[in-house]
């Protein structure tokens, strides 16, 4: 384009802008014109005034104009991406204050949603004049107080303090009343009088407003001017930033999610035929077969001793148990330099065996419900040995602790018994020889 047509371009740019602003100069001398035609316009000065602000206030409403090309959709969608926005940030800080304590998320979420809602109108609103939903929809706010020129007025400081006063201090206020009336009403004493006369203000402030926020969306839903109660009070709306902007929607970030969910669908069909956890198993056991192979380069002496991956825990402790709350530490150093304050490997309540049942054929012995879980999640394919590294398919209740008795004496068995029991037999021994005496004196006698 040559200078000459870029002049020119710019010329008829300014003059459709001049003739937009003449002929809205024009409606707005019509429509007082008609307002001081009517008859009600001339009541005294009380009823006057009213009817006058009445006949206004019936024009903006059935009043078209405003609706093109700033449409309604845009409008409200930029509201739902600002409430989008703020939960995933609040979600993000609440991520990151769990390092310093659950509790501080639950605690003091209205202070956390007053710094990003400062935060982000001071990065949108204040300074561009737009909310960051109002920016992917193409719009901006503008000062509508004067309809000749309001395409192009940025809102006052004035206008701006009045919006960041309500939409982020009030709404922080508002909640802190509320978890106060809240507190006060159901604590186990009766409520005040007067806090009970609070409850009932608010709940009817509350209702109010809820009241004059619907109607005034209906208003906007008929000419599309302010999109909420507190634009239309404060007179700033929201306009197209750029007037070439392509109103038509983009489909292509719904085709890519059609696409994505296609994909997990079929991967969840297809997951079940081909056996995940079988290919699991043998890639498993194929690197367990490889480690076999590297251990044999070992000298002989070491044959022998177990080679598990836990093999240097106590014998009360169970591995899995141990494993399971510390899967990153698996040689003697580190659990040393874990229990280090407590003097070295010792056994706690969390890891200890519960239940004992030992493995078939390396009866090594582990908690039942550790290792039915572990032999169960195997389908039969087994499961290698924490402690001494065999695979294990079967277990049975440890048989450690119980004595069996032998029913048969031989004649060079060993007896073991107390020393009580050893002093009632010499006792009893010593009686029965004594009365071998007394029946052999008697019948000497006899």
């Amino acid at each position: 384009m040559t200078s000459l047509d870029f002049a020119a371009a710019q010329q008829r740019v300014l003059q459709h802008q001049q003739a937009q602003a003449t002929a809205a100069h024009a409606a707005l001398q019509a429509q007082r014109a008609r307002h001081d035609a009517n008859p009600l316009t001339r009541l005294p000065f009380p009823l006057g005034a009213a009817s006058r602000r009445g006949l206004v206030v019936w024009d903006d409403v059935k009043g078209r104009g405003g609706t093109k090309p700033a449409f309604r959709v845009g409008q409200v969608d930029s509201e739902l991406l600002d409430e989008e926005l703020l939960e995933l940030l609040k979600g993000q800080v609440g991520e990151g204050l769990k390092l310093f304590g659950s509790h501080i998320q639950d605690e003091y979420t209205p202070e956390i949603l007053l710094i990003l809602r400062a935060v982000l109108f001071k990065l949108s609103i204040w300074d561009h004049n737009a909310s960051y939903g109002a920016t992917l929809q193409n719009l901006h706010y503008v000062d509508a107080r004067n309809p000749s020129h309001y395409s192009s007025s940025s809102p006052s400081r004035i206008q701006k303090s009045a919006y960041s006063l309500v939409t982020v201090f009030g709404r922080y206020a508002w909640q802190k009343w509320s978890s106060y009336l809240i507190t006060q009403e159901g604590g186990y004493d009766e409520p005040t009088p007067r806090v009970r006369l609070l409850s009932r203000l608010t709940e009817l402030f509350s209702t109010t407003h809820s009241i004059a926020a619907f109607a005034s969306f209906l208003v906007f839903l008929v000419n599309g001017r302010y999109r909420t109660l507190l634009d239309r009070i404060l007179r700033i709306r929201l306009m197209p930033a750029r007037t070439d902007y392509n109103r038509q929607v983009s489909f292509e970030y719904l085709n890519r999610q059609l696409v994505w969910h296609a994909f997990t669908e079929f991967l969840l069909f297809l997951l079940p035929l081909v056996g995940i956890g079988r290919w699991r198993r043998w890639i498993g056991r194929a690197w367990r077969n490889t480690k076999k192979l590297v251990r044999r380069e070992r000298s002989l002496e070491f044959e022998d001793e177990k080679r598990g991956e836990l093999a240097f825990l106590p014998e009360r402790t169970c591995a899995i148990c141990y494993h399971d709350q510390n899967p990153t530490s698996t040689s003697v150093n580190d659990v040393m330099a874990i229990s280090g304050a407590g003097g070295g490997i010792v056994g706690s309540a969390q890891t200890d065996i519960t239940n004992p049942y030992e493995t078939i054929p390396c009866r090594c012995v582990y908690c039942f419900v550790c290792i039915a879980t572990k032999l169960e999640a195997e389908d039969g394919e087994g499961w290698v040995c924490l402690r001494c590294g065999e695979l294990v398919k079967e277990c049975q209740a440890w048989g450690g602790d119980v004595i069996i008795p032998q029913r048969r004496k031989t004649e060079h068995s060993k007896t073991v018994s107390f020393r009580d029991d050893e002093i009632d037999v010499e006792g009893d021994q010593r009686g029965e020889k004594d009365s071998a005496l007394d029946m052999n004196g008697f019948e000497d006698n006899g």
